[in-house]
């Protein structure tokens, strides 16, 4: 009967379970965040010092017709440095160079860069020197190698005239590479594609030791050949790193500038400018230092829309 009764009164009062953690959890978890931002903050101290601080006084110098000379009065002009950017053709000129100079490069690196790391990743005689050998161009100097291809393709009598015109005949006088927009960018474009190969190579072979020996295997014993282990094993499981990689060749491709520089300065007329070669100038040269200050950032706003997309992009295709 008692027990009748109890079990009523249990059914009848259901018990409620606290999931609120206990004062001692609540002082760990305190203590564990504590000790978190402790270690977090030299860290972010620094960050802060070199590369915040001065972001946001080049933000102000970007609102400001900065005037060098000590005691003078440098005036607020607010946004009127973009505005006047966006009216600039040098500066939409320079925009869309950089534009076809990442759509010519990024897909070449990330194609051979790719090609290269499936073949490295196999059991080939000597992938090791193989290895270094590629990876070779992207640890020199991007000055030495830039003036090495400057004389590579601005000698009438250079490498690159004797490839066109004695061995492929695609032409039939020397080509005068530095003289036209896009004969320049096409020297420029080679170089930056031969020196990014490496890298990209190097980030898809990391990504395709990864790759399950077992699924491999399970594919091959269903009849699977090489082409079609690569298309549904390799390819599926690299993908975050494809993302990376994009992503960062995007950004780097917007960002060229000593190729540019030190190949054509800009020139002939201001046709082979990029943004930053163009900032440079303005900046460096004529010393407006907020006119300078804009473009590059707008250059940054520019390139932080490109890569928000990308990355939404494949985090989408990535759930479908």
């Amino acid at each position: 009967m008692v027990s009748t009764q109890l079990t009523a009164q249990l059914s009848a009062e259901p018990t409620t379970i606290s999931r609120r953690p206990s004062a001692a959890g609540r002082r760990r978890r305190r203590r564990g965040v504590l000790a978190a931002y402790a270690f977090v903050l030299p860290g972010f101290a620094l960050y802060a010092l070199v590369m915040l601080y001065p972001a946001v006084q080049t933000l102000l110098l970007s609102m400001r017709e900065w005037n060098i000379a000590p005691g003078a009065v440098s005036p607020w002009v607010g946004l009127a440095n973009y505005t006047k950017a966006f009216g600039d053709p040098i500066f939409l000129n320079s925009l869309l160079n950089s534009a076809v100079y990442t759509a010519v490069t990024v897909p070449l690196q990330i194609v051979i860069g790719l090609g290269l790391a499936v073949l490295l990743d196999s059991r080939l005689p000597g992938r090791t020197a193989f290895r270094v050998l590629f990876y070779l161009p992207v640890v020199t100097s991007w000055v030495v190698v830039s003036l090495l291809f400057q004389y590579m393709f601005s000698s009438g009598d250079g490498a690159a005239n004797a490839v066109v015109v004695d061995l492929l005949h695609v032409v039939p006088d020397n080509v005068a590479w530095f003289q036209g927009r896009w004969t320049a960018f096409a020297a420029i474009s080679i170089l930056g594609t031969w020196k990014g190969i490496g890298w990209s190579m190097l980030i898809f072979l990391a990504a395709l030791t990864g790759v399950p020996k077992e699924l491999h295997e399970a594919a091959a014993i269903d009849g699977a050949g090489a082409f079609k282990r690569f298309q549904h094993v390799s390819l599926p499981s690299i993908r975050p790193a494809m993302t990376v990689v994009v992503i960062l060749l995007v950004i780097g491709g917007f960002n060229v500038f000593i190729s540019v520089l030190l190949m054509t300065g800009g020139g002939p007329d201001n046709q082979t400018q990029v943004p930053l070669t163009y900032m440079y100038d303005q900046a460096f040269k004529y010393y407006k230092f907020g006119y300078g200050s804009a473009i590059s950032f707008s250059l940054t706003a520019l390139v932080l829309v490109i890569s928000g997309i990308q990355y939404w992009w494949t985090r989408r295709s990535t759930r479908m």
